[in-house]
């Protein structure tokens, strides 16, 4: 009789459970993080905030804002514009179009994934 070596082989993973109506999405990583889903959860809910505003609001440093926010533009989901107030420079952001359509398709998902869980009674 052989013997198998069950640390030798590869653990099985889970396929993605599937939305209702049988769709398997992921989520959107980018947005997902708790601070640029801040960021755009703030900008989708006003037309435009400051840099000064959004730190204020998500209680955060210049720094992480700044991070945050590049990856964020980058990603084409939000739009920094910089200007001058008298002689006190000034940078505003607002949501994107992109942005808004995957806020909305994040918390579509998220809310999938909660009903989908409350039809479950082994979850």
């Amino acid at each position: 009789m052989a013997k198998t070596n069950n640390l030798a082989r590869k653990p099985e993973t889970a396929a993605p459970a599937p939305l209702p109506g049988g769709r398997v999405h992921s989520l959107d990583r980018l947005i997902h993080e708790q601070m640029r889903l801040g960021i755009v959860s703030a900008l989708a809910a006003n037309e435009s905030l400051t840099f000064t505003d959004l730190k204020k609001l998500l209680e955060t440093t210049d720094g992480n804002l700044s991070i945050h926010a590049r990856k964020l533009e980058e990603a084409g989901y939000i739009a920094c514009e910089k200007y001058f107030e008298g002689r006190v420079p000034k940078t505003e952001f607002r949501i994107t179009e992109e942005g808004r359509k995957a806020l909305h398709q994040y918390l579509d998902h998220m809310e999938a994934l909660i009903q989908a869980m409350k039809g479950n009674p082994r979850a």
